[in-house]
């Protein structure tokens, strides 16, 4: 597959997962009311998300310094506060096709989801020097090619397919 039908594949499947997370929430845009159980249970579980970046060829390593520099120790600054409960960086071992391959995954254990909203203003508190870390942010997008955060859902296997 060539390049341009990669990446129009990648970026339709990004609308797809979108639209997907869209119709969950469709009720509530229209008016229905959460049950209270589910607002009680949704403030208090663990939040999982992961976040997924397709790099420019031959810029893994520059782009892997950038992220570890600013965001892994955003997220550990995150986990002190207890924001971040846990987080795991995933590599792939083997090459992928063109349309599939990713470079890093992490995948994110927030305490809740509203803890997920802390990130700006924790790198405010780790960065100080806003104007450095912007520059920093800027490359590490500049050798982005691909990017998406994707809410993680944890079901029962042996239930009826819901939280």
């Amino acid at each position: 597959m060539n390049h341009q039908s990669g990446r129009l594949h990648f970026l339709l499947s990004l609308v797809a997962i979108n639209l997907s997370f869209a119709l969950a929430v469709v009720p509530a845009v229209r008016g229905q009311q959460p049950t209270a159980a589910a607002s009680v249970s949704t403030s208090d579980k663990p939040y999982l998300v992961e976040w997924a970046y397709k790099v420019k060829w031959g810029h893994a390593d520059e782009f892997w310094q950038i992220f570890k520099k600013y965001q892994i120790a955003i997220l550990n600054r995150e986990k002190e506060l207890g924001y971040v409960t846990s987080y795991t960086v995933y590599r792939p071992g083997l090459h992928t096709g063109e349309d599939t391959r990713w470079e890093y995954r992490i995948v994110i254990t927030y305490k809740n989801q509203a803890s997920s909203t802390h990130g700006s203003e924790v790198a405010k508190l780790v960065f100080p020097d806003h104007e450095a870390f912007k520059r920093g942010e800027d490359r590490r997008w500049e050798l982005t090619e691909a990017h998406y955060d994707l809410p993680i859902r944890v079901i029962d296997p042996n239930g009826d397919g819901e939280e």
